[in-house]
C-alpha cells in the first residue's frame, strides 16, 4: 500500500481483564524452553477473522460493516495443544454453535464490504506463544469459562513494541 496510510486489523473476542489474568495463569503454568516467545498479557484474545493492512481511510465502513447479529454464549475453554511451527495454544472444549455463527455472520460481512475472509478452516483458539517447539504440553486442567458478550474491531500495531488497540466494541458489551 504505496504511500497510502494503513491500518493492520483483526476481529476477535477481547477478554474482560479477570479472564485476561486467568489465561495469563494457564500460559504460565506451562515450562516455556529456551526460544520460545510467550505471548504478552496484554495481547491475549481470541481471534475471529484476522483482516490484514488494510487503507486506514475504510475504518468508519468497516466499523459500520461489522456490526452483525450477535447471540451472547459461553466458552468453555482449557484444552492446551502444540500446532505446527511451535505454536502454543488453548483450544475451546467444544465450539458452541453461537461462536459458530459469529464467525459466518462475520465472513459475510467481509464478503459485503469487498474483502476476502481465510481460505482456511476456522480453529477457535487462544495463543499462548510462538517459538515453542520443544515445551512440553501440560496436561489439561479446569476449563476456563468465558462468558461472550460481545467481540471487537482491534487494530495491531506494528513492530516489537506494537500493542494492539481496540477500535470499535460490538454485542452485549459495546
Amino acid at each position: 500500500m504505496d504511500g497510502v496510510p494503513s491500518t493492520r486489523l483483526f476481529l476477535a473476542l477481547w477478554p474482560d481483564p479477570a479472564i485476561r489474568h486467568a489465561l495469563r495463569e494457564r500460559r504460565d503454568a506451562w515450562d516455556w524452553p529456551r526460544g520460545a516467545s510467550p505471548v504478552h498479557t496484554d495481547k491475549l484474545h481470541m481471534t475471529l477473522h484476522f483482516l490484514g493492512e488494510l487503507p486506514s481511510e475504510r475504518v468508519p465502513e468497516l466499523q459500520r460493516g461489522f456490526a452483525v447479529p450477535f447471540t451472547p454464549f459461553t466458552l468453555s475453554i482449557g484444552v492446551p495443544k502444540l500446532w505446527a511451527h511451535g505454536v502454543a495454544v488453548l483450544e475451546p472444549h467444544e465450539e458452541p454453535p453461537e461462536l459458530l455463527e459469529l464467525h459466518a455472520n462475520l465472513s459475510s460481512a467481509l464478503v459485503a464490504l469487498g474483502l476476502q475472509p481465510e481460505a482456511r478452516t476456522y480453529r477457535p483458539h487462544v495463543t499462548l506463544a510462538r517459538r515453542a517447539n520443544n515445551v512440553v504440553v501440560p496436561p489439561e486442567t479446569e476449563p476456563l469459562v468465558w462468558k461472550i458478550d460481545g467481540y471487537a474491531l482491534v487494530e495491531s500495531k506494528p513492530g516489537n513494541g506494537g500493542g494492539y488497540t481496540v477500535i470499535q466494541q460490538y454485542g452485549t458489551a459495546a
